[in-house]
């Protein structure tokens, strides 16, 4: 049995480390682009100096913030650490951002890790055996957490208690070791990947949505003053508009554009400077760059708009599939230009137009996705 039970949790292991590598190779792929959502080395760095400190001074999420407010508020008036706070959402959004501003609010210390960092229960125990009474810990990619580090963090979350295990086999014995009651905030871009009893531990969970272009102008607009930038309101809602939804990649391209202002013109941001440098970074008008055109380009003018498998779709553009699935895919479906059908990938009449070609006759209809060639309810 012991043996059995041996191998089970080597084969566990290997998994965990496949996913981990698969998450890395990914992550690799997608911050060479300047659209990315991912932070770079470059990223994290600025990024410290234009996060907001406060819940009031955070632009967008106003359901999230108003929620949160009442949960913050009630938790300094009770004198007790709130509920742990799960927020998932898409990468680039604000999650860290948000889990500084609960340590800010309540006045409090705060610890920083990751779930790929935490290996092994011993070092999550490490990290909640030495904290002070009320202090935050901020987990990221929490769903990424290995599984022995996970159970554990079931009986930290509910009762305050950890069990440090002590030998192995027969002879192991559990010790129970009381630690200070502390605030939890995880955050994840997979929730579905979140098994439920960890889940159901969070008693304030909190999605995170894109944001409008109105609520990016704010944010360039604040950005652009931290870092001493000289930006037109024309060249900030050229900036937002071109922003995925997604302020890190607005904060992003805002440097560029700066760059390209500095270098090439008078220092001064407006519509016609953040055209021309978004134009030489191939960021065109709806956000999109050279991998989502190739893809674009690739299923209307070599195969009529679809459907085409995804495996030779990434043949056409010169990349893995598991690159074209993950990076550029998504982007495209939230914007209405690709869909996925059991048949294959199948551009849609807004992809055609965006690409400046017209649609064949009959490829309009609901949902913009019937008529020749397209895959219907009795396929």
């Amino acid at each position: 049995m012991t043996r059995r039970a041996d191998e089970d949790e080597l084969a566990a292991r290997e998994a965990e480390a496949l996913d981990r590598a698969a998450a890395a190779r990914d992550a690799d792929r997608d911050a060479d682009r300047v659209v990315s959502p991912l932070a770079d080395a470059d990223d994290r760095v600025i990024e410290t100096a234009l996060r907001p400190k406060r819940l009031a001074d955070f632009v967008g999420q106003q359901r999230v913030r108003d929620q949160l407010s009442l949960v913050l508020e009630s938790a300094v008036r009770r004198g007790r650490p709130p509920d742990h706070v799960l927020l998932s959402g898409p990468p680039g959004l604000g999650k860290t951002t948000i889990a500084m501003i609960i340590a800010a609010e309540l006045g409090t210390p705060m610890r920083i890790t990751s779930g790929p960092a935490i290996e092994r229960s011993g070092d999550l125990a490490a990290v909640l055996s030495t904290l002070t009474e009320g202090e935050v810990v901020f987990i990221d990619e929490i769903h990424r957490l290995a599984r022995p580090a996970e159970e554990m963090l079931y009986l930290a979350m509910e009762d305050f208690r950890v069990d440090v295990v002590v030998g192995k086999g027969p002879g192991a014995t559990a010790i129970p070791l009381d630690i200070a009651p502390f605030t939890l905030v995880g955050a994840t871009t997979r929730s579905g990947l979140l098994p439920a009893p960890l889940r159901d531990r969070f008693g304030f969970t909190a999605h995170m949505d894109f944001y409008q272009p109105a609520e990016l102008e704010i944010i360039i607009r604040r950005s652009a003053g931290l870092l001493g930038v000289t930006l037109r309101d024309d060249g900030a809602a050229e900036l937002a508009g071109r922003s995925r939804g997604t302020p890190r990649i607005a904060n992003r391209l805002l440097r560029r554009v700066r760059d390209y202002a500095e270098v090439k013109g008078n220092g001064v941001v407006d519509r016609a400077v953040a055209r021309a440098a978004l134009e030489l970074y191939e960021v065109d008008e709806q956000g999109l760059d050279r991998l989502d055109r190739a893809v674009l380009d690739a299923l209307i003018r070599r195969y009529g708009g679809g459907p085409v498998g995804l495996s030779t779709l990434a043949v056409l553009v010169g990349e893995e599939a598991e690159t074209v699935e993950v990076v550029a895919e998504p982007f495209l479906v939230r914007r209405g230009l690709l869909a996925r059908t059991p048949r294959g990938r199948v551009a849609t009449p807004a992809a055609w137009e965006h690409l400046g070609l017209t649609p064949p006759e009959g490829s309009t209809g609901p949902g913009g996705l019937t008529g020749p060639g397209m895959p219907t309810l009795f396929d």
